[in-house]
């Protein structure tokens, strides 16, 4: 492994890898290092190995804009998504810069050499700590890891959890032993939860013979759709396969942002759009209310897409039901609900989602000083106020992540090409007006695992470049439009005198 980079990054999942792959196309003269915990690429796409695992994105949209799909699914399976990322590494010799087992401990800049300071923890092979560290300094630290804990899920107690006789699983720690027909046909399973895991657990558990109970406490927005669309097939047929990735690709994103525009300005025509299409795949016999009444907007919640209608299939099929109520203790032999009801288990899954963490868990140190990134502005969503050299990627909380992860490596590498160009070895977006308006980073999306931790996220305000769109649309416009100069009068560049190559006289 190099021992000082150009750019280091952190994170070999899709954003990681992708990240590579853009600076290799668009800044080719620049070094990099890529610096993974996990003992293989992936990120999530590795990481989660409960039954069904797949994407709630299409995969035009959560693949790279340079890479194409190529496939007439539109949703794709974990393992899909990772030999689709794997083989762009490949494709990229990405494969090289990876250093796997080693997790990002700390991150200091000093300003006399503009230069990042990474410690590595050596992992083992079950992810703990042998004891061992290294350090590796980069000019651009990009952190790719992602914007939940790894290791840590959200997980809450309940009450009598010691008494239940059966098996308790997360679906982030999903178990080996729990894969197969051979291992679930027969079993009685609860899901707590309604979320995208919750929704995509039900019809692939029950596909394996297991009789299955989604447990929640109250509906959520659940949207079957076709896995096949006749649009996409027929152009793939008739176009050469970039231009019709990227034509699908523009088609998707526009109708996906027209939905979420829709349900912010008219909820009710959404909500009777999604309810026909509820209604359909339900048929007769099964009442939507209360299990498929949401009492919120949709969108206020990320919307959950059921392909090909899987759950609603399993449930006609009498594998599966869903039950709403309110846990009031776990028994011997399952769970007893407020109502006095009781659902008897063999398995419990907690699908109670993940844990949001910043920067990989990681707290920045700027000479000296351990910067709180939640007293720090957003620059562009991806940047932070004060802050050198230092870009994140988070995606959209209510689209593909890869739509922003693209926008973001190709501003990045504009970024750094400007750097070279004049020069400089630093570059900080300034703050001018510390008393401007503060927001969440992420508002007007009241989800849970939101909600837990965003205040240690950085805050975004009312006015450009200190705002973290939620729009692709717009932000295909402020990131990579024509006349969009990343030397903008916000971004400070210089080069701090210690770092500056000496000039003889």
């Amino acid at each position: 492994m190099l021992q000082h980079v150009d750019v280091l990054i952190v994170g070999a999942g899709l954003s990681g890898i992708g990240m590579a792959c853009h600076l290799t196309r668009e800044c080719p003269g620049k070094t990099y290092a890529i610096v993974e915990a996990r003992h293989d690429l992936g990120g999530t796409w590795d990481l989660f190995k409960y039954p069904g695992i797949r994407s709630d994105s299409d995969m035009y949209t959560l693949g790279y804009d340079f890479k194409p799909w190529k496939s007439d699914l539109s949703i794709a399976d974990g393992p899909s998504i990772k030999a689709y990322v794997t083989e762009t590494a490949e494709e990229y010799d990405v494969m090289r810069h990876i250093s796997f087992a080693r997790k990002v401990i700390g991150a200091s800049w000093d300003s006399d050499t503009s230069t990042w300071t990474a410690t590595l923890d050596h992992l083992d092979g079950d992810g703990t700590s042998t004891g061992e560290t290294s350090t590796i300094t980069c000019n651009w630290l990009q952190m790719c890891s992602g914007y939940y804990s790894y290791t840590n899920p959200h997980r809450p107690d309940f009450p009598g959890e010691d008494d239940f006789r059966g098996r308790i699983e997360h679906p982030q720690q999903w178990p080996d032993d729990l894969q197969s027909r051979a291992d679930l046909e027969g079993k009685k399973i609860v899901i707590i939860g309604s979320g995208a895991t919750a929704v995509t657990l039900l019809p692939s558990l029950a596909e394996q013979g297991a009789h299955v109970t989604m447990l929640q406490r109250s509906p959520t927005w659940i949207f079957p759709a076709p896995n096949k669309n006749p649009i996409v097939s027929g152009l793939r047929k008739v176009l050469p396969e970039t231009v019709a990735y990227k034509a699908i690709r523009k088609l998707n994103s526009a109708r996906t942002e027209m939905i979420y525009n829709q349900s912010r300005k008219n909820p009710e025509k959404v909500k009777a759009a999604i309810n026909k299409e509820i209604k359909k795949a339900l048929g007769d016999e099964f009442p939507m209310d209360p299990h498929f009444a949401p009492s919120y907007n949709p969108w206020d919640q990320r919307l959950c897409l059921s392909p090909d209608a899987d759950i609603f299939e399993a449930i006609k099929a009498g594998n599966a039901t869903v039950v709403t109520d309110h846990i009031d203790t776990f028994t011997e032999t399952g769970i007893r609900l407020v109502s006095g009801d009781h659902l008897d288990a063999d398995i419990i899954v907690t699908a109670t989602g993940l844990e949001l963490l910043a920067l990989g868990g990681v707290t920045p140190n700027v000479d000296g000083e351990q910067i709180d990134l939640a007293d720090t502005f957003t620059y562009k969503g991806f940047m932070y106020s004060g802050v050198p050299n230092l870009g994140t990627t988070f995606g959209y909380i209510n689209a593909s992540w890869t739509l922003r992860a693209d926008l973001i490596a190709h501003y990045i590498c504009r970024l750094l090409n400007k750097m070279t160009e004049n020069g400089s070895t630093r570059a900080v977006p300034v703050v001018t007006d510390p008393d401007m308006p503060r927001r969440p980073y992420v508002d007007d999306f009241p989800a849970g695992y939101m909600q837990r931790n965003i205040n240690s996220y950085p805050k975004q305000s009312d006015r450009d470049p200190w705002t973290a769109s939620q729009s692709y649309k717009y932000d295909r416009k402020v990131l990579l439009g024509p006349d969009v100069d990343v030397d903008d009068g916000v971004m400070e560049f210089s080069t701090p005198v210690a770092a500056a190559t000496p000039v003889n006289a």
